[in-house]
């Protein structure tokens, strides 16, 4: 049994500690916004904050985690659609099937946590997470509306 500060509450998990992180939220925590794309930490669409950092949730497993950890999925990071990145991306319609988006707007939501302001460069870098769809001008668009650029 594993407790998890998940979204700002104690989840408790009743699973192995080589459970990755990405099905205890979806399974045992009920919270599916978190998606599987690729299961090797590459496509992003799995891309949870813990501690403020984001971290793609398939590689991450529940023995790793400790309870004074803070995970924050896309459910999380602003339950009544307020935050910035997420206004930006219904603003400017980012998604296109949007399987891949929450993990595009936590990782956006990293990025301007760490850079309010960031270059074409720092998004760039910072941006990894795969879109099959090709939304990358409106993922950068959107980043920018956010930050105000």
């Amino acid at each position: 049994m594993a407790s998890l500060n998940v979204n700002g509450r104690v989840v408790e998990i009743d699973a192995h500690p080589d459970t990755p992180l990405l099905w205890a939220l979806r399974e045992q925590a009920g919270l599916t916004g978190t998606k599987y794309g690729c299961g090797i930490a590459q496509c992003g669409a799995c891309t949870v904050h813990i501690d403020g950092e984001p971290v793609r949730a398939c590689s991450v497993t529940l023995g790793s985690l400790n309870a004074n950890q803070k995970v924050v999925t896309i459910e999380g990071l602003s339950p009544d659609v307020s935050h910035p990145i997420q206004k930006a991306w219904l603003q400017l319609d980012v998604p296109q099937c949007g399987y891949c988006q929450s993990g595009m707007i936590m990782a956006a939501a990293a990025l301007l946590a760490k850079k309010p302001k960031p270059t074409d460069a720092d998004i760039d870098e910072a941006m990894t997470n795969i879109c099959r769809c090709g939304t990358y001008n409106r993922v950068r668009a959107g980043i920018k509306l956010a930050a105000g650029i």
